[in-house]
């Protein structure tokens, strides 16, 4: 009973958030508060639990990045890569949208997919700003290439660090068997923007004219703090790319580097804290608290074990119902909360496996539902919810919807390949 009527609160706090009825942040905490008062989420496990409360390492991961993008932005970097980009492209909107898609997705298999977007996001708006075109569409092709980069390895989405150390498995293997496929996918996805986003091109010749005349190198304001930020930022990024040697959560790197930023550039901590997105903190907590109602009822997990009981012994159905469940699943669940618990459901059906060939499968069957269902819809995943933070601070509001329709094609393509991809390899 307990179960169903979480599921009841969470179906009506993502009704008013996906229709935009109510302010998403109300919601979430009003759902929150209603799963607590209700005994679905105890107290004491929503703040101490790692795998069924909120994640106090994706919040401080997140706090560190946008304290160190805050102090970034500052030295006129960010407008420096607009114009950049802007001239590279002649302005052209779809050739300007797959050079910022490549970027991200480039960058999202080392950075994270969550750091990339908070680096990329104010590019893309500036340069937006400059042509004089909409960002929506720019910053909706970005999140969806940072979800399909980041699948590529253990560190380029939370989820797989979550999988990887339950099962596991390396830096290495991610790269090995999740890599390949991606590209391919990635490849595939650059072709279909073209035509899904073609009514929202805009090409202005005078305001491209304009930006043409422009000189970059005028847009750093200062150079001293350009060169110490771009520092630690660098030491932070390698730190990321050690993590799997070192094991210092990235959220630790990334308070350490922000804490780093503030003492070696000595700027005004009043004006950095203004470019935190506080809203966006706090709607990932209340998501946390609400997905942790689902956890603690066996609500997740009971869908899960009848996905086990219904399956069997066909290992290549288990692999396709993980693939396309957790794309179905993780659309609707924010990723890193829904890993964390059918974790546990995965573990189980792969020793079962008969062989390590079919039991990697069901892991990369997982893995690649989990991340691709990312982009289902707008609170699939983090880099979604602070990419539309960012849209709205900066005056481009990204409706729930207008993101989500982009998104289930995207999410449609992506794991029919993943599945075309692991039936060919592994079975």
């Amino acid at each position: 009973m307990s179960a169903i009527l979480a599921v009841a609160v969470f179906v009506i706090a993502f009704y008013f958030i996906a229709t935009e009825k109510a302010n998403k942040v109300k919601v979430v905490l009003i759902a929150a508060g209603v799963m607590t008062v209700l005994g679905f989420a105890p107290g004491a496990e929503v703040f101490f639990s790692e795998h069924s409360g909120v994640d106090w390492n994706v919040i401080f991961l997140l706090l560190g990045m946008m304290i160190i993008v805050g102090v970034v932005k500052q030295t006129g970097l960010f407008d420096y890569l607009a114009i950049w980009a802007a001239k590279r492209s002649l302005g052209r909107p779809y050739r300007l949208m797959v050079m910022l898609m490549a970027i991200t997705a480039v960058a999202s298999p080392f950075l994270d997919n969550v750091t990339t977007i908070m680096l990329v996001a104010p590019v893309t708006v500036m340069v937006c700003n400059r042509l004089r075109i909409p960002a929506q569409p720019y910053l909706i092709a970005e999140i969806l290439a940072s979800n399909i980069g980041g699948a590529a390895t253990l560190i380029g989405d939370p989820p797989n660090i979550i999988i990887g150390s339950r099962a596991g498995l390396t830096f290495n293997d991610f790269l090995i068997h999740m890599a390949p496929a991606v590209v391919v996918i990635f490849v595939a996805f650059v072709l279909l923007t073209y035509p899904l986003f073609r009514k929202s091109f805009e090409y202005h010749p005078e305001h491209v004219a304009a930006v043409m005349a422009l000189q970059e190198r005028r847009a750093i304001t200062d150079t001293r703090l350009l060169i110490k930020s771009l520092a630690v930022l660098g030491g932070v990024v390698v730190a990321f790319g050690l993590h799997s040697v070192v094991h210092v959560q990235p959220s630790i790197v990334a308070l350490v580097g922000a804490g780093v930023m503030l003492l070696v550039t000595k700027v005004d901590l009043s004006d950095v804290l203004k470019e935190v997105e506080w809203p966006t903190l706090v709607f990932f907590m209340g998501l946390f608290v609400m997905v942790a109602g689902l956890t603690h009822t066996g609500a997740i997990r009971a869908i899960g074990e009848w996905t086990v009981d219904l399956f069997g012994q066909n290992h290549f159905a288990a692999a396709t119902s993980l693939l396309f469940g957790s794309a179905v699943l993780g659309a609707f669940f924010d990723n890193i909360p829904y890993v964390a618990t059918m974790a546990p459901v995965v573990e189980g059906m792969a020793a079962a496996a008969p062989d390590p060939q079919t039991s990697q499968a069901l892991w990369w069957s997982f893995a690649f539902g989990a991340d691709f269902g990312g982009n289902g819809t707008a609170v699939a995943a983090s880099a979604n919810v602070v990419a539309i933070g960012i849209a709205a601070r900066t005056g481009n509001p990204i409706s729930f919807w207008q993101f989500t329709r982009y998104g289930i094609v995207v999410t449609l393509l992506s794991t029919t390949m993943a599945w075309a991809y692991i039936w060919l390899r592994y079975f």
